[in-house]
């Protein structure tokens, strides 16, 4: 343990003077989560012994794809010389991880709102991402101090130089200014804990007003209930205290209340500016809202604190459990996975494919995926997703708005105009791959508007494209044709008018709106032909001809045929007249067209699966 650690302060009562509250920001693998581990190695929360790589990330996806997908908050002691040269004073630094991927970060806003600093990290060896810049903004946003730093020096390929120039540029200063830390090695993150607590202020706070706190985050415990991750503002809550939220007005017992350092450590209670976690009991996961304001029910404050934006959803999907019986299952595991994560929306939607399901909204694909993979991790649900879509208004002949989250709501009449939501889209790539970028964007109804050179060889492209295009499959698109070097980072800009049409998709002249769709209509060709063919692979051949059609309205625009299996009536003739064997097809024929109109295709759950996620090979 380094001598420079004090012994662990007591969590109750700590003057504000010696809080710290920073959390760390930066693009998706530039180091945030090592840097954490070398902090809390150094300060010596956590022992040698216990150490692992990545600590503060405790989902196993978390660990199996080396994201942060949940902020963590954790309280580290620190003693750091006084300006008179006396005893080191010990100071309290309360420090939040955060994800760095664009679709976590309503989590990165939520952090922010409960701090006075922050880290801006970049790699050492890759400089300026999409990602830095949208969350330095956001930073900026709050008013909260900025302390650059360059990571990963110990690399071969790091150019500590010419990316802290970069930096400087970018936020004022001088290039000297920009810290230099490994946070793999440890070298430099004494520095950095010196300069958190010289730079970023104190919070501030009225000790002696009604106790208010900010709930900046929420996890569902199976043993405890509701664990609360609170900032204080004023006043102090201490255990065996009732307490208030202020939007529902539910009044609760303060079972246990207490610091995370990075285990929970129960404390006598939190005073102002203090990070910490309360326990309640309580088990419904509606009761603890993020960005609620939680007060003394004896003393209650009379002004809630103004809370952050709500993050709305971008991105709709269905989820449907494969075997319909684990539907309540499925509605009790989104209520579990709604309280760790305010930014998922549901509601209940039947579909005449996939029977009884739920309409979810989530903020992008990563973010489907991640909630997808933990629904079947956490819960064991097997489910099938359908195509992701986005939010429509339609605007019919009549004069009526229809708001159209699923294909299957868009309105039959004729309709006079849809309006489709856009997207403010940054990205950051090397000046040899601009030409590639730029064709991309077009071919993705993209505007351009405007392009700035951060440095020498990269190069910033701001693009206006509806969202309904980047949802699919733009960021892979991006990262293969610039060898994974570019960086994507988007934001709501609006909503504009476009000539978009449905698909929908016929077996048999039944629509089947699990595969419906809302595309521009040059493109509505290429996804009915595709379509077809993809089901025409998938579903297998029946006792009758099946046609597949793709549709817009009642015009057909591609079509495919799923061969019947043919029994041979013919094998017990040998020879002789001709006319036999023709009245024999002939009398199959009248049996398959019988049989056509009173049988009904089935579609097997794998060929949903497989046509929905573009994997065709799944029959095989």
């Amino acid at each position: 343990m380094s001598p420079r650690v004090s012994t662990p302060l007591t969590p109750a009562g700590t003057p504000p003077t010696q809080i710290r509250n920073f959390c760390i920001i930066a693009h998706i693998d530039h180091g945030k989560s090592t840097l954490a581990d070398r902090m809390l190695q150094i300060t010596g929360v956590v022992a040698d012994r216990d150490m692992r790589a990545q600590y503060l990330d405790r989902m196993d996806l978390e660990r199996e794809r080396g994201i942060t997908i949940k902020s963590q908050a954790v309280r580290m002691p620190w003693a750091s010389e006084s300006d008179d040269g006396g005893e080191p004073v010990p100071y309290a630094l309360n420090m939040i991880d955060t994800p760095g991927h664009v679709d976590f970060s309503y989590e990165v806003s939520r952090s922010l709102a409960a701090c006075e600093g922050a880290v801006l990290l970049v790699d050492a060896a890759q400089g300026i991402e999409a990602q830095t810049l949208a969350n330095l903004y956001l930073a900026l946003e709050n008013d909260l101090t900025i302390i650059p730093v360059l990571n990963k020096i110990d690399l071969p390929a790091a150019d500590p130089e010419k990316f802290a120039l970069e930096i400087a540029n970018l936020i004022g200063g001088d290039p000297d200014d920009v810290l230099r830390v490994s946070g793999k090695t440890g070298q430099g993150v004494e520095d950095l804990l010196d300069r958190i607590v010289r730079e970023i202020p104190p919070p501030e706070g009225d000790p002696e007003a009604p106790a208010r706190a900010m709930i900046f985050d929420s996890v569902y415990d199976t043993y405890r209930g509701v664990v609360t991750y609170v900032r204080m503002i004023d006043g102090h809550l201490e255990p065996r205290q009732r307490i208030q939220m202020m939007s529902t007005h539910a009044n609760h017992e303060l079972l246990e209340i207490g610091v995370s350092s990075p285990e929970p450590r129960p404390s006598e209670g939190l005073g102002v500016g203090e990070v910490g976690y309360l326990i309640t009991g309580v088990k419904d996961v509606r009761q603890s809202k993020v960005g609620d304001t939680v007060t003394n029910a004896q003393k209650p404050a009379e002004e809630p604190l103004a809370g952050y934006v709500e993050p709305k959803p971008m991105v709709f999907s269905g989820l449907y459990p494969i075997d319909g019986s684990d539907y309540a299952e499925l509605r009790e595991s989104l209520d579990k996975l709604k309280l760790s994560d305010a930014s998922l929306v549901y509601e209940p939607e039947t579909s005449v494919a996939l029977g009884f399901g739920f309409r979810c909204g989530f903020l992008g694909l990563l973010h489907l995926e991640i909630i997808t993979e933990r629904l079947a991790r956490e819960f064991g649900l097997d489910l099938i997703t359908t195509a992701p879509s986005v939010v429509y208004e339609v605007l019919t002949d009549t004069g009526e708005t229809v708001t159209v989250t699923n294909p299957s709501e868009y309105p039959d009449g004729r309709v006079a105009s849809v309006t489709e939501p856009m997207v403010r889209a940054a990205m950051l790539t090397p000046k040899e791959f601009v030409g590639t970028v730029m064709e991309l964007c077009q071919s993705r109804r993209g505007t351009l508007l405007g392009m700035d050179y951060l440095s020498e060889d990269r190069v910033e492209l701001r693009y206006n494209i509806p969202l309904g295009e980047i949802v699919f499959d733009f960021f892979d698109q991006l990262k293969s044709r610039t060898q994974g070097y570019a960086s994507l980072d988007y934001e709501p800009s609006g909503s504009q008018e476009a000539d978009l049409v449905k698909v929908d998709i016929l077996l048999q002249g039944e629509k089947v709106d699990a595969f419906s769709s809302i595309v521009h209509r040059e493109k509505a060709y290429t996804y009915g032909t595709m379509m077809t063919e993809r089901l025409r692979k998938l579903i297998p051949r029946q006792q009758f001809e099946v046609p597949i059609q793709a549709a817009i309205g009642a015009r057909i625009i591609a079509r495919e045929n799923i061969r019947a299996i043919r029994k041979d009536v013919l094998a017990k003739c040998y020879g002789g007249d001709i006319s036999r064997k023709r009245k024999l097809l002939e009398k199959q024929k009248e049996g398959k067209k019988r049989m056509k109109m009173v049988g009904r295709v089935e579609v097997p759950q794998e060929a949903f699966i497989a046509a929905l996620s573009g994997d065709v090979e799944g029959k095989k």
